[in-house]
């Protein structure tokens, strides 16, 4: 029923957070197959994800990725993969960045040993504007592609109510991004301090000033939750329980909240961005240099060495050197997985539609 509304709504594209790598995915990703609707899905957990707090990289965590890998190659709507989302959450927090850069190294590393198609790995990144755009960069740069992401994601709420592609610094973030060398999109967007929500940022996103470089825009959230960014609910809240721990449903079915799902609706219907074939897509761009450290938080300072697998940063000392080697990770299809938002199992958490690029599928 969700992929039937999802189709209604007009998305061709879900992010899911939270999934559990030994379930059976086989039925859900078969029914939005079959809707044409594609899944991005993060690899990490709340006990595996890389900390800014606690930087390190290890096998734990990488098994923990590769489980979940192992799981979502295998069917053909799966977009692509996230080793993280909003790792980074505070300037000082940059030190963790070339961690994130380790595990898109090791997950390819996996990936390309295992023989699997070469699905898309990259990151989900906060929106953090002295940070930008040093961390979309530094994940690009460099000449070694088996260490750099295949894309980069942005959370973005700047664009809230009555508002311009010029008063939401929408200009601001495409001016960085002209010269892009992957595809990089909105993994989240839909700020909702102004209600209802119109969705005009979506107009914008597909417009003649950014549908150029920007590939897209998913909307947070599918989910009624406490935050109040769904688009549909499950039924009404009611007492916590151990099911439940908000109150929430988080099955059943769905009913689109009013009028925020009508009015994404008819923005949508006004768009028509158009992909590019996997055989058409040809990029030019080069990868950008690899970022200088900056005095107002971003402490990485060029093309540093990788930390290898095992390794724990050390606060206080900002990386160097040049880049590291590439690890190993024993292929299973066994475990279980979940990821930073508070939804279980294949749950849906956000929707999206008509990618720019979809050169990956």
């Amino acid at each position: 029923m969700d992929a039937s509304l999802m189709q209604e709504l007009g998305a061709n594209t879900i992010r899911v957070y939270h999934v559990e790598a030994s379930g059976d995915h086989k039925g859900c990703m078969d029914a939005f197959a079959e809707k044409g609707i594609y899944a991005f899905v993060d690899l990490d957990t709340f006990n595996t994800q890389i900390n800014q707090d606690d930087v390190h990289w290890n096998q734990t965590q990488l098994t923990a990725f590769t489980k979940v890998l192992d799981e979502f190659v295998q069917f053909n709507n799966t977009a692509g993969v996230f080793v993280g989302n909003e790792i980074i959450t505070m300037t000082n927090g940059s030190d963790a960045a070339p961690y994130i850069k380790a595990a898109v190294r090791d997950v390819k590393h996996y990936r390309d040993s295992q023989n699997m198609r070469k699905i898309p790995i990259g990151y989900s990144a906060a929106d953090i504007a002295e940070l930008r755009p040093m961390l979309q960069n530094y994940l690009a740069c460099g000449s070694n592609a088996a260490e750099s992401t295949d894309f980069f994601a942005l959370n973005a709420y700047e664009w809230c109510g009555s508002s311009s592609y010029t008063t939401s610094g929408y200009n601001q973030l495409t001016k960085n991004i002209t010269e892009y060398p992957v595809p990089i999109y909105f993994s989240e967007t839909g700020c909702n301090t102004n209600r209802p929500r119109d969705f005009a940022d979506q107009s914008a996103i597909f417009g003649d000033q950014m549908v150029d470089y920007w590939s897209g825009a998913i909307i947070y959230e599918w989910i009624e939750e406490a935050n109040s960014y769904g688009l549909i609910q499950y039924g009404a809240k009611a007492e916590a329980n151990e099911s439940t721990p908000d109150g929430y449903p988080r099955s059943g079915t769905p009913t689109p909240i009013s009028p925020d799902f009508d009015n994404l609706k008819s923005q949508w219907k006004t768009l028509s961005p158009t992909g590019v074939k996997e055989s058409a897509y040809s990029p030019t761009n080069s990868p950008p240099p690899c970022p200088s450290s900056t005095p107002d938080g971003w402490r990485v300072n060029g093309n540093v060495q990788l930390p290898s697998l095992g390794q724990t940063h050390t606060p206080g000392v900002s990386p160097t050197g040049t880049a590291g080697p590439a690890a190993s990770a024993t292929a299973t299809k066994k475990g279980t997985a979940s990821g930073r938002k508070e939804i279980a199992g294949m749950t849906v958490s956000l929707v999206g539609v008509m990618f720019g690029f979809m050169w990956w599928l």
